[in-house]
C-alpha cells in the first residue's frame, strides 16, 4: 500500500467539486483568493508543492469570496502530517479581521466546518459551496419562538380538523368524545407525549441541538414525532424534516402516520417514490439503507437540505457507519429509542468478549446516547414500558419460560453433546449450543414440542374462545416454514375442517406478498374471517411465523400470544418482539341474545403470553420474574428420528479415474479473454429486459431483486452468469454485490469504486466520527485502518496482540504500528469488527 501525502491536490479537488474557482472560467469568475486578496495562478499553485511542503510553516490561508465578491469563508489548508485544528486560533484571527463568519480547517484526509457563531468546528465530508454557506446564513431560526410554544393536547387535532371543537358530537372533552375521535381518525397528545415535546423545548433553551427520546415501544413515538415536527415546521425552525426509519414497512407506515396527522398544513413525501420532485415536500421519509449504499446522501443532498433530522429507533438507524449519514447535515437531531441504556443489567461487562452480541449491543447502545449529546446516560425524555403500565396505557406480559431437554442442554456452558462416527469409522464428540440451533443442529421433535406447548397453553380469544392472534419468531426462513407446517398439522387433529392449512402461515421475505400479510393480519381478513363466529371481526389465520418482518414498529393490538423459538442476542430486538404485545384492546362483538335482543359483549385485553423457549429472559434479565414454568414433552431417543444426525450428509465423492485427455496452454493478457469482455454485456442485456426487475428496480425492492437473479439468472446452462465471474469481466479489483451490479446497468450509479476508493471513504468517515486530537499522526492512523481491512494477517496479529509478529510483516512493520495513537490501537479494530464489511474488499 502507498502511503504519499497530497494534501494539495485533494483539497482543490474538494474545492472544485463545490464550485470554488482559482481561476476565471466559463462559470464565472476566480472566488478563491490568497490572504490580502492575492490573485492565484497556476505558476503559484505549483510552488506550494503537492503537500504544500513548501510553503511556510506548511499551510496556506485561502479566502473564499460570495457571488459579489465579499469574503464568505476563509480555508485554512494544512500538510497531511499536521492535524488541521492546529490552525484553529490563527483561522479565527484572520476570519474575524475580514468580517467572515465561516471558517474551513482541512489537511487533505479531515475537514471542519466552523461556524464561528454557533461553537465549535464540525467534522465534515465534504466543503460546502458558496450557495450552501449563504443558506447557512441566511436562515436565522427563532430558538425563543420554539421554547415558547404551547403545546395541547389537540397540537395534532387541530391540523386534521381546525374546528371540531365548534363539532355537535364533541363533548367538551376527549374522556366524553370518544366515538367523535374514533370515527373522525383524531389524536390527541398524551399527558406523556406533551411533556416529551416539553422537554425538548426546555433543552432548545438551554443552547443544546440534539435530543433524544427514550419510549417504550407502544407509546406513540411518531404521533410524538408529529408534534414535535409541527413544532419545528410552525415556528420555522425548520424548512424540511427528514425522517429516518431502518425497515422499508416503517417507512411506509411513517408516510402514512404523518399524512394523517399533518396535511394539509404539510406534506410529506417517500423519497424513493419522489426522487425528482422531493424539495417540493415538508417533510421526507426514508430508510437510512437507501442513503447510505453507494454515499448516496453524499452525491444526491446537501448538507443544508434539511434542518430537523429524526431517527426512529436511534439504536439501529444510525449505529456504526450509518451516523455518517446523520452527522452529514446539518440542523436539529432527535433521535427515538426503545431500548433503555441500562437494559442490559444482567451481564457483566467485564467479563463479556468482544465479539459477544452483548458486548456488540453494548457499544452500540452507548454510541447512541453519546450521538444525541447524552453520555451521561440520561435522555432528554424518558417513559418506561413500567410508566406505560403503572399509567395504564400499556400491559405487561405473563412470561413462560419453556425448555425441552435438548434445548436445556443447549443453553448450558458445556452445551449438546452427540457421538458421531467420522469418515475413519471413529467415534468422536460434538458440541453443540443454542446459537446453533436450527443452522447446524437441527431437531423435528423438539419444533414438535415447541409447537404443541405453544398450541396447550397459547392465551384464546375471550369472544370465540379460539386460540388468540399469535407472532412465533423462527430462527431461519427455512425454520418458520417447518413451524408452520408443524402448527398447520397440529391444528386440523384439534380443530378439524376449520382452517384448511390457514391455521398458521409463514411471513418472511421470501414469500409473496408477505407485506401485504402482515396488513392483512391487523385488519383481521388474513385469509378471511374467523369461521367460529359469524360477523365478528378477527383473521382466520391465527398464527404468523416470522424471522424478522413484524419486530420493529409493527401494530396489531389484539395480539395475545408473542412466541420466541429461537434465541435472540440483542436486547433491542428483544425489547422489540416483547412490545408487539403491549398494546391496550377492546374484544368487541355485537350480536344478538336468547331473546333476540342486540347485545354488545367487551372483553379489555389484561395481559398477553411471552413463550420464552431459549431462556431469552433469563439472558438478558438475572433475576426475572418467571410467572410461569412448563415441562415440555420429552422427545423420544433411539433409531426413530428423535436426534437425528446433525452432520451434513449431502456430499459424493467419486473414485473413478479420469486423466487428462489434451493439455494446451495459452497466456492471457492484460486485456483478458474477449468472452469475459462480453459476459459483463450479456449480463447487462439479460437484465434490462427483465421486465420484474425493471418493475422491483423502481420500486426499490432491493430484495425481491437480488431473489430473482439468483433463481432466475445465475448458474444456469445458458451462460452460468455468478457474482466472480461478472466481477472479473468488469475488471473490479474487489468483490461486488449484486445490488451494486444492477445498480450500476441501471445507471443508479456511475461506475464501480476501486478499493482503495472504497477505503479512502471508509476513513473519511471513521475520521468524521472519531476526529482525533491534534497531536495525533493521522497519516499513521489511515495507514492501519486500511492494513486492518486488507490484510486478514495484520488483524491476526493485532487481534491476538502478537506485536513480536510484525517486526517481519511486510505489510505493517513494528515501527508503523508505534507510530498510531494509542487509543486508536484499540478504537480502529472494534469499529472495523462492527461496521464495515470486510468481504467486499476481497479480490
Amino acid at each position: 500500500m502507498k502511503n504519499e501525502a497530497h494534501a494539495r491536490i485533494k483539497i482543490n479537488k474538494l474545492l472544485e467539486e463545490a464550485g470554488w474557482r482559482f481561476f476565471d472560467n466559463g462559470k464565472g469568475k476566480a472566488n478563491i483568493l490568497l490572504e490580502n486578496r492575492v490573485k492565484i495562478t497556476q505558476e503559484l499553485m505549483d510552488a506550494w508543492g503537492n503537500d504544500y511542503e513548501e510553503t511556510t510553516d506548511g499551510s496556506l490561508d485561502f479566502l473564499l469570496l460570495d457571488s459579489n465578491d465579499k469574503p464568505i469563508c476563509v480555508l485554512e489548508a494544512k500538510k497531511e502530517s499536521l492535524h488541521p485544528l492546529t490552525a484553529k486560533e490563527q483561522a479565527r484571527k484572520y476570519a474575524r479581521s475580514v468580517d467572515s463568519r465561516f471558517i474551513i480547517l482541512s489537511n487533505g484526509i479531515i475537514h471542519f466546518l466552523w461556524d464561528l457563531k454557533k461553537g465549535n468546528p464540525k467534522p465534515i465530508y465534504q466543503f460546502p459551496s458558496a450557495d450552501e454557506i449563504g443558506a447557512i446564513k441566511e436562515w436565522k431560526p427563532d430558538r425563543k419562538a420554539l421554547a415558547q410554544e404551547r403545546i395541547s393536547e389537540d397540537y395534532i387535532a387541530k391540523v386534521q380538523m381546525p374546528d371540531y371543537a365548534q363539532r355537535p358530537e364533541w363533548k367538551g372533552s376527549v374522556k366524553d368524545s370518544k366515538d367523535f375521535i374514533w370515527t373522525n381518525g383524531l389524536r390527541f397528545l398524551r399527558k406523556y407525549q406533551i411533556k416529551a415535546v416539553e422537554k425538548l423545548q426546555e433543552s432548545v433553551k438551554k443552547g443544546n441541538d440534539r435530543f433524544l427520546f427514550e419510549m417504550a415501544t407502544g407509546t406513540g413515538k411518531t404521533l410524538t414525532s408529529a408534534a414535535v415536527i409541527r413544532l419545528f415546521l410552525r415556528t420555522e425552525n425548520a424548512r424540511r424534516v427528514l425522517f429516518l426509519v431502518d425497515r422499508l414497512e416503517l417507512e411506509d407506515q411513517a408516510w402514512k402516520a404523518f399524512t394523517n396527522y399533518l396535511k394539509p398544513d404539510y406534506s410529506t413525501f417517500i423519497y424513493k417514490e419522489h426522487k425528482s420532485d422531493w424539495r417540493k415536500a415538508d417533510i421526507i421519509v426514508t430508510t437510512i439503507q437507501s442513503l447510505m449504499f453507494n454515499d448516496k446522501y453524499r452525491y444526491y443532498f446537501k448538507p443544508t437540505d434539511f434542518d430537523l433530522l429524526i431517527s426512529d429507533e436511534s439504536h439501529r438507524s444510525i449505529s456504526g457507519n450509518a451516523r455518517a449519514v446523520f452527522e452529514y447535515f446539518h440542523g436539529y437531531k432527535l433521535g427515538l429509542t426503545a431500548t433503555p441504556k441500562d437494559y442490559l443489567k444482567g451481564v457483566n461487562i467485564d467479563k463479556t468478549r468482544e465479539n459477544d452480541p452483548r458486548e456488540v449491543e453494548r457499544r452500540l447502545l452507548r454510541d447512541t446516547y453519546s450521538t444525541f449529546g447524552c453520555e451521561g446516560g440520561d435522555p432528554t425524555f424518558r417513559y418506561s414500558l413500567l410508566d406505560g403500565v403503572k399509567d395504564g396505557y400499556l400491559i405487561n406480559p405473563k412470561v413462560l419460560d419453556a425448555r425441552t431437554e435438548i434445548t436445556t442442554q443447549l443453553l448450558t456452558d458445556e452445551g449438546y453433546a452427540v457421538t458421531i462416527t467420522n469418515e475413519e469409522g471413529e467415534e468422536e464428540e460434538e458440541v453443540f449450543v443454542s446459537r446453533d440451533f436450527e443452522k447446524k443442529f437441527f431437531s423435528e421433535k423438539t419444533n414438535s414440542s415447541f409447537c404443541q406447548s405453544f398450541l396447550d397453553n397459547a392465551l384464546r380469544d375471550p369472544i370465540t374462545k379460539e386460540i388468540g392472534k399469535s407472532i412465533l419468531f423462527a430462527v431461519s426462513q427455512n425454520h418458520a416454514r417447518k413451524i408452520t407446517e408443524i402448527l398447520n398439522e397440529f391444528a386440523e387433529q384439534l380443530f378439524p375442517g376449520k382452517y384448511n392449512s390457514d391455521f398458521a402461515v409463514q411471513v418472511t421475505s421470501q414469500v409473496a406478498d408477505a407485506q401485504q400479510m402482515t396488513i392483512n393480519f391487523t385488519n383481521n381478513n388474513l385469509n378471511g374471517k374467523t369461521g367460529w363466529l359469524e360477523g365478528y371481526k378477527s383473521s382466520k389465520t391465527r398464527v404468523c411465523v416470522t424471522v424478522g418482518m413484524m419486530t420493529t414498529g409493527y401494530d396489531c393490538p389484539d395480539l395475545l400470544n408473542i412466541c420466541m423459538m429461537r434465541p435472540i442476542f440483542s436486547p433491542a430486538d428483544f425489547v422489540q418482539i416483547k412490545g408487539r404485545g403491549t398494546r391496550k384492546h377492546t374484544f368487541e362483538f355485537i350480536g344478538k341474545n336468547d331473546l333476540g335482543e342486540e347485545e354488545k359483549i367487551q372483553f379489555e385485553k389484561e395481559i398477553f403470553k411471552l413463550f420464552d423457549f431459549f431462556a431469552n429472559c433469563e439472558y438478558f434479565e438475572e433475576k426475572f420474574d418467571y410467572d410461569e414454568k412448563l415441562n415440555l414433552p420429552k422427545p423420544k431417543k433411539g433409531n426413530d428420528g428423535g436426534e437425528g444426525d446433525p452432520r451434513n450428509l449431502e456430499k459424493y465423492t467419486s473414485y473413478k479415474p479420469d486423466p487428462l485427455l489434451t493439455v494446451n496452454e495459452q497466456t492471457i493478457g492484460y486485456e483478458g479473454m474477449k468472452i469475459d469482455r462480453m459476459l459483463f454485456k450479456k449480463f447487462e442485456d439479460r437484465i434490462v429486459m427483465d421486465d420484474i426487475i425493471k418493475k422491483n428496480v423502481e420500486l426499490g425492492n432491493w430484495e425481491q431483486v437480488v431473489t430473482h437473479i439468483q433463481q432466475e439468472i445465475f448458474d444456469k446452462p445458458d451462460e452460468y452468469f455468478d457474482l466472480e465471474k461478472l466481477r472479473k469481466a468488469a475488471k473490479i479489483d474487489r468483490k461486488v454485490s449484486i445490488r451494486e451490479v444492477v445498480e450500476k446497468i441501471f445507471g443508479i450509479i456511475p461506475k464501480f469504486k476501486s478499493k482503495d476508493e472504497l477505503l479512502e471513504e471508509e476513513f473519511t468517515k471513521f475520521m468524521s466520527l472519531y476526529p482525533p486530537g491534534e497531536d495525533v499522526n493521522i497519516r499513521a492512523l489511515k495507514y492501519f485502518f486500511k492494513a486492518y481491512i486488507v490484510d486478514q494477517d495484520i488483524r491476526k496479529i493485532i487481534n491476538a496482540k502478537d506485536f513480536h509478529a510484525l517486526q517481519t510483516n511486510p505489510t505493517l512493520t513494528i515501527a508503523q504500528f508505534k507510530k498510531v495513537d494509542a487509543k486508536y490501537r484499540e478504537v480502529i479494530p472494534g469499529y472495523i469488527k462492527d461496521y464495515i464489511n470486510l468481504k467486499q474488499f476481497a479480490a
